[in-house]
Parts: structure tokens; sequence; C-alpha cells
């Protein structure tokens, strides 16, 4: 989502509320409670669908693997809960600012909130990393930020759209690294 106008834009960042983390979480939670309940059906000697599966190894391995996912669908639940990674990206002329800021884990630290001044932008990056393009905001004295979530699967024109666009915005020079497949 993205609120615009003549001094101030701002881009929202979904992070880990994203349809394939809800996706993933209730699949990784289903799966695991299947192997949960047929590996106790296992121990306390019971058949399972027709299936003649003995305890050790067999069902003491689903047990193993159905607690593994349940853990790791739980995280990834509380990964959702918290909305690790979102936030939003401000840019604004008026004030002379620019302002990022995400959710993070719970904590002291959980809020992260950047201001940099306006003169302190010295332009824009967009590089593909893993076959993912990323725009990095390119600020003096710091490291680069990334402005896209690594998650998002945009197209090169996509990207080159909304990087040149911001770059307008700013007054500041773009520069692009496309590799391309041999």
């Amino acid at each position: 989502m993205k609120f615009s106008n003549n001094e101030i834009k701002r881009y929202s960042i979904s992070g880990s509320r994203r349809l394939s983390n809800f996706l993933w979480t209730i699949i990784l939670f289903l799966g695991s409670s299947g192997f949960l309940f047929t590996g106790f059906l296992c121990y306390f000697n019971k058949s399972t669908f027709g299936a003649n599966i003995q305890f050790f190894p067999q069902g003491l391995i689903m047990i193993f693997y159905g607690f593994l996912g349940f853990f790791l669908s739980i995280y990834l639940g509380l990964t959702i809960f918290w909305g690790l990674g979102s936030g939003f990206n401000e840019f604004n002329k008026r004030d002379a600012y620019v302002r990022i800021f995400r959710w993070g884990f719970p904590g002291k630290n959980r809020r992260m909130d950047f201001y940099y001044a306006w003169e302190d932008i010295l332009g824009l990056r967009v590089e593909n990393l893993n076959s993912q393009y990323i725009l990095f905001l390119q600020i003096r004295g710091k490291k680069e930020i990334p402005l896209t979530y690594i998650g998002d699967l945009l197209t090169f024109e996509e990207i080159e759209k909304q990087a040149s666009s911001l770059a307008k915005f700013l007054q500041v020079s773009l520069n692009i690294k496309r590799f391309t497949e041999t």
C-alpha cells in the first residue's frame, strides 16, 4: 500500500503477515498433528488406518518429527501475530527527513524507528540478489538500508518503476545492477 502526495511518500511493508506464511503455518500444524497422532497410536499398540507401524523406530521418529513441526508452526504463528518485519518507509520533503520503521521481536528493542536527514541521502541502488530485485537506500556514513521486503518477488520492470519514481521524488541518483543469466 502506498500513500503519496507532493511532499510525503509512505510505503507500507507487510513483513511476516503474508498469505504464504499463513498457509505454511496451517500446513505445518496439520501435518505435525498427524505425525504426532500416528506416533502415539503406535506407542499404545493401536492400528493406524490399517497400517501396521511399530513404535520403535518408525513411531518414535514420527513423534520426533511431529514435535519438530508443531514447534515450528508455533514459531511461524508467533511471527505472524507479532508482525515481524512489518512497518513503513516514509519520505517527507516538507520536514526534510526519511523515516524507516519496522516491528521486531518482543523486548526492549521491538520498535526499530530510524530517522535520517534529507541531506544525508546519497542515492538509491537496485541489486539482483538470489534472483530477487532489492531496492537499497544509500545514506552518508551509514550502511545501505533495504527498502523492499526480501520476500517480495517484484519483476525488474516493477522495481525499476518504483525506484525511478522514488529517485525522482528524492532528487538523487539511481544505480541499477542487473545481472542476466547466461
